[in-house]
This record gives C-alpha cells, structure tokens and sequence, in this order.
C-alpha cells in the first residue's frame, strides 16, 4: 500500500494546476457571469493538452492511463470552477466511459475520437420527471424495428442537455418491468425528432447547461444501442466511476476554497494581527484540512481498487457522500472566514459553496449514497417499494 504518487503522476497533476490556475479563471468568471458553457476553442485546448482522454485508451486518441491520473487532473480544474472542470468530467468519468466499455467496436470508434480531439461532448440523459432516484420507473420508451430504433418520452435534468453533441439515453427497450427492461441508446442533437426545453436556472452550477429533452418518434439506427435491454447494472458499473468524479467536483469546491482562505487568513488583519494568528482561526483551518484529506483519500482509494477500470459501488458512494457532505461544510466554513468577501460574487468563494450542495444532488443525493452503502455492506439490494 502505497500513498505516494509516482514521478509521472505529480508530472500530470502539476501541469493540470499549472494549466488551470493560469489560464482559467478569467474564464470561469465569464462562464459565471454568463451563464454559458465552456467554448469549443477552449475544448481544442484542454484537448491538445490531452486532459480530454486521460483514462481512455490510446486507440481512440487518449493517453490510455488510469482512473486515478484522470480525478487528479479533474480536481485541479475543479478548484478553478465547476464549468471549466465540466468537459473534463464529461470525457473521463461521464458517458464516454460507457460507451468505450460496452457500446459496439464501431460506435466506440466513431465517437470517442471525437471527444478526445475536443470535437464533441458527450453527456448522459437518466432522470425523468417521476424517474430520479427511482431511476428504474423511467417511462422513455425505444422500439426496435428491423435496424432502426424510435424513441419517445421525455428527460428531465440533463447536464449538457441542448449544448452536448451526443446524448447517452437510459430507456426502456423492452416489456420487461423494472431494471430488466431498461438498457442505453446513444442520440445525436441534430437526430429528427429531438428538441429541448429552455436552460434550466439553478442554485449553482452556471456555465453547467441543463435542459429536458423530448423525444418524438426519434429514430436512430439499431448500431446506436450500447446497452440492450437487461443491462441496466452494466449501466450502473459504468456509473460507478462518474460517482467518483462527481465525489472530485465536490473535493474540488473544498480543496479550492481551502487553498484561498488559508491565504486569505495570513493575509487579512483584524485587532492588529494576520487572522492566523487566532487559535479559532487555526482549529478551523485545521479542521477543514483533515476533511479535505479524508475525502480525497476515499475518492483515490475507489480509482486505485477499481477492477477493470470499474469501481465498487462500496467505495464509489462512501466517496461521493462523504465528499458531498464535506464539500458542503469546508466551503461554508470558508465563505464564514472570508466574512463580507466570501459572501461577495465579485471572489468564487460563494459560488463554491453553491455548487458545492448542487454535487451532493446530482449523480445521485447523499441520502442514496448511505443506502448504498448499507446494501453493500449486508450484500444485499433493499427495495424502496415495500
């Protein structure tokens, strides 16, 4: 057991930093500001910098590295801001990560170069409006008809929804009730029949498109389904790793806020001495740091153990909750320290600690997570409906 990282791997993290402390944050205050995602150019960048394909493999122009090297590089985005972070997330532990696992040899090789050259988005499409966290009564129908498959219905909060090129659609392929029914198709925008609903306004998460997305007899052809139906936990396996990512946008929130109060408290003088040299002020930093470690520990511990690429959903929700929570509690602590300046929306300090409570809802809600949790541990699924 080693809680080093290699020479390569502090290479790659160190040049993530660099790239995002340097070049980022004007942009973040412009995404902020607007209200509007992260630019193609901007994509070409982080592509060429091969930050779009870390963790894929170098057949479909990735680096063809590890989990873990794909969360180090997503956190020091992530501490700029959620929106530049976001492509980042999408391409190493969002939906791409499905297709390349189980969609057709032919589907991976069309789309995922794509994705690693900057050249699309892929993003994922779950909830409905009475599918959530009760994902499995999702009603979105997809009928197979000879080498084509028509799909109707209707999704509900899809990060990227109206903005990404492509559409990872969790539906239901058969009369099977439940999970044996459900299985993914993958959906261009420009497919006839496709629409979308007006940006979401959110809490948090400006710069993070979200959208409904109608379905009206859309038809795409039978080599688009990546999961038939009965794949649903092979769905789920795949999600486990964007729980991890989820978990580092949280860890992100956090470990950016606490890099800004510790110089914020060295630096601002209060009775005629720098904060820091209050006691409260020190317990404080003190304790937000040992939450940030032991999240960050926990989030790396599920890329480091995962098989096949794959985390465990033990270890990938035991991240992303205790993240959420922690993210949550480290970036009000921050704005708290921060006083008038925290609460401004002229410093980031606020708008992390409203995505911070927007990563603990997506990806699945904290409360989930402990169910989760509790299920793994007794090695049983519980219903909810009895």
């Amino acid at each position: 057991m080693d809680f080093q990282l290699s020479d390569d791997q502090r290479a790659l993290q160190d040049a993530a930093r660099q790239f995002a402390q340097n070049e980022l944050p004007d942009l973040a205050a412009e995404l902020e500001r607007d209200a509007k995602p992260v630019p193609k150019e901007w994509l070409k960048r982080y592509a060429e910098m091969g930050f779009l394909g870390i963790n894929i493999s170098e057949d479909y122009g990735g680096l063809g590295l590890g989990n873990l090297e794909a969360l180090l590089v997503l956190e020091e985005f992530a501490k700029i801001s959620s929106a530049v972070a976001f492509p980042i997330f999408e391409a190493n532990v969002g939906p791409v990560r499905a297709i390349e696992h189980f969609a057709p040899a032919a589907l991976r090789k069309e789309i995922i170069p794509q994705v690693t050259a900057g050249d699309a988005i892929v993003a994922v499409s779950m909830s409905e409006p009475s599918a959530g966290t009760a994902l499995t009564d999702l009603k979105t129908r997809a009928v197979i008809d000879g080498d084509t498959i028509t799909l109707n219905g209707t999704k509900r909060w899809c990060s990227g929804g109206g903005h990404s090129d492509y559409y990872v659609v969790y539906c239901r392929l058969s009369e099977d009730p439940g999970p044996k029914g459900i299985g993914a198709v993958l959906v261009s925008k420009d497919t006839p029949g496709i629409s979308f609903g007006e940006n979401e306004e959110l809490m948090g998460f400006r710069g993070v498109p979200s959208a409904d997305i109608y379905f009206d007899d859309c038809t795409v052809p039978v080599s688009n389904m990546i999961v038939p139906a009965g794949g649903f936990k092979k769905l789920m396996e795949a999600f486990d790793i964007e729980r991890c990512g989820n978990a580092t946008m949280a860890l992100g929130q956090a470990s950016g806020a606490l890099d800004d109060v510790l110089d914020y408290v060295q630096e601002r003088e209060q009775f005629g001495k720098n904060l820091i040299e209050f006691q409260a002020v020190q317990m404080k930093i003190a304790e937000m740091a040992m939450r940030v470690e032991a999240a960050r520990l926990l989030i790396h511990r599920a890329a480091v153990n995962a098989t096949d690429g794959l985390p465990s959903i033990f270890d990938s929700s035991l991240g992303k909750c205790f993240s959420n929570e922690m993210a949550r509690e480290v970036c009000g602590a921050a704005v708290q320290l921060m006083g008038g300046y925290g609460y401004s929306k002229q410093y980031p300090m606020e708008r992390r600690l409203r995505d911070s409570w927007g990563w603990g809802i997506a990806g699945g809600a904290v409360d989930i997570q402990k169910v989760n949790i509790a299920a793994a541990m007794v090695g049983r699924r519980f219903d909810q409906r009895r």
